[in-house]
């Protein structure tokens, strides 16, 4: 009887290390950022519940605007107009573009499974971007006036997570085929650079505590990453080899 419950305790746990053995040392990363980056929102989250970053939210966002008018951000007279250009790179607008702009390049390569998966994992990503906003509904600051238009809750920054799971996503599930090591590190320095900006200037807007924007790059981060683990674990593979110099063989 003793073996027998040995062997019952010890059975999940083998099969998780089954499960990681073996594994890419890149997969391992990417399982431990996935886990790091849930926990990381839910402290964060919980944070912000209780109110434990009231105060450094209200000294952030009044820290960009001038001392004697909270309606003039910090800067010259056209930083605001940058700002506004900006954020509208994470609109859902701009946003449906891209997403619409790199199906369109992935069919005319005829990488169509990693098109479909794009669809999938990037309109699905602004999904839960809104759902999570509606459960959390943090009301948007009031120290200063906003410079852009606002209709819905604070929590987390819609714009930037959206921008994360789109932009990251897509930088993801395009590097694999793409042949030359710099233009894969080129694709995903954009696709990071773009995301923090635009977390940025939502802060510099005026239409978001620094909590948001950081609660949306880790939510967004942490879609991004799962959608790339999960198109390596279902072993997307396209049978068709481009004549695109820019294109990677196929594997297997």
């Amino acid at each position: 009887m003793k073996p027998f419950k040995i062997q019952r305790v010890h059975q999940p746990l083998f099969r998780l290390v089954r499960f990681f053995w073996g594994r890419e040392p890149i997969l391992l990363l990417g399982f431990l950022l996935v886990a790091l980056g849930t926990w990381g929102f839910i402290e964060l989250a919980d944070e912000v519940i209780e109110g434990g970053t009231h105060t450094f939210d209200r000294w952030a966002v009044r820290s960009l605007r001038a001392a004697d008018d909270p309606s003039r951000p910090l800067g010259p007279a056209w930083m605001a107009e940058v700002g506004r250009d900006v954020t509208a790179l994470g609109g859902v607008t701009v946003l449906l573009l891209a997403i619409a702009s790199t199906a369109g390049f992935l069919a005319i390569n005829r990488v169509y499974r990693t098109m479909g998966f794009l669809l999938v994992s990037t309109i699905g990503g602004i999904g839960a971007s809104l759902l999570m906003k509606h459960f959390f509904a943090r009301p948007r600051p009031d120290l200063v006036p906003h410079l852009s238009l606002v209709y819905t809750s604070s929590f987390p920054s819609g714009h930037s997570m959206m921008a994360a799971v789109v932009y990251l996503t897509l930088a993801v599930l395009v590097v694999p085929v793409l042949r030359h090591f710099w233009v894969r590190f080129y694709v995903i320095a954009v696709a990071i650079a773009v995301t923090v900006l635009v977390g940025l200037s939502r802060v510099y807007m005026g239409v978001h505590y620094p909590t948001d924007v950081l609660a949306g790059w880790v939510a967004g981060l942490v879609w991004a990453l799962s959608c790339w683990l999960i198109s390596r674990s279902l072993k997307l593979r396209e049978t068709h080899l481009a004549k695109s110099d820019v294109l990677a063989p196929p594997k297997g």
